[in-house]
């Protein structure tokens, strides 16, 4: 799959025109699926380039001005996804004020027909675009009436009666709902990056050492302890404990999540890791002292282990 993040004009090898889709697909959730099988299958049909069109960071991030909403993937995951997926290319150029204030028709003249070269364009019913959302599924079908693509709306997805959105999997994550997200995502719930040297108070003092994974400024959707699987490591996932928060035992001041995988010693400085919620523990609370945190610690653990032998 091509990453396309800054371009004047498509590659060779896609520039003969693409049906595409315009969204966040942040999380990958059914109803993305949905909409991802049916850009594929126009591709094929119609002997196009496929090519998913987003925006990195998202609209929503740019004009939430430094409070930006929890984040479901990171681009390295939504990459990857989308590459699983089958699509040829990923255009996501970075959300700004030229790309906020065009109209409908500049955004469907400049972006889709002339820069994309768009021929089929597939989108949900709710979609919005242009200044101020001014922009709908009516004004995209007009548009491309005159500028040569053709039009197809999506129709939703929905679980026990109400429409799968990312705004839902936040929703139900943030109750701690882990099985209903997983019903809406199609998959378990999984978040994570690259493993970063931390304090090395969980090895040195506690007993458990933890591969520290920094979140960069991302909003996590899910705070507290975790009984966890962790993927990365070997071939198949690993059982453990994992904490997102702010350790407020040891003032900590930046959010973080901390993963102690049972039974495991190596070097996972550097790795990517991918860090599935299982069930959560409790939430994330401030001890009087190191000790007091220790003993939890075993709590936890021992909670952790008998979660996952039944799950």
């Amino acid at each position: 799959m091509l990453l396309l993040r800054r371009i004047s004009r498509l590659p060779a090898s896609i520039d003969h025109g693409c049906a595409v889709t315009i969204g966040g697909f942040d999380g990958m959730h059914i109803g993305h699926q949905e909409v991802l099988d049916r850009v594929l299958k126009a591709a094929r049909e119609r002997k196009l380039a496929s090519i998913v069109f987003s925006f990195e960071p998202s609209a929503k991030e740019f004009m939430a001005r430094g409070t930006p909403p929890p984040r479901l993937m990171t681009l390295r995951e939504k990459c990857a996804a989308l590459n699983a997926a089958g699509v040829d290319a990923f255009y996501c150029p970075p959300f700004n004020d030229s790309i906020r204030t065009l109209s409908p028709d500049d955004f469907m003249r400049k972006l889709l027909a002339g820069l994309l070269n768009a021929r089929h364009v597939i989108q949900g019913p709710d979609f919005r675009f242009g200044y101020r959302r001014s922009g709908g599924m009516d004004e995209l079908a007009a548009g491309g009436r005159r500028l040569g693509f053709s039009v197809e709306q999506a129709p939703p997805v929905s679980v026990d009666g109400e429409r799968v959105s990312s705004t839902g999997v936040r929703r139900t994550l943030a109750a701690s709902d882990l099985a209903q997200a997983a019903r809406l995502l199609g998959r378990r719930y999984c978040m994570g990056g690259r493993v970063i040297h931390g304090l090395k108070i969980g090895a040195a003092k506690l007993g458990y050492p933890t591969a520290n994974i920094a979140l960069k400024g991302r909003v996590s959707p899910i705070d507290g302890i975790f009984a966890v699987r962790v993927h990365g490591v070997e071939d198949e996932p690993l059982a453990g404990v994992a904490s997102i928060g702010y350790r407020p035992t040891v003032g900590g001041t930046e959010k973080i999540l901390e993963a102690h995988i049972f039974d495991f010693s190596g070097d996972l400085y550097g790795r990517f890791l991918d860090i599935e919620p299982v069930a959560k523990l409790r939430d994330e609370v401030h001890f009087k002292n190191l000790e007091e945190l220790r003993v939890q610690m075993d709590r936890d653990a021992d909670q952790a282990r008998e979660l996952l032998r039944a799950a």
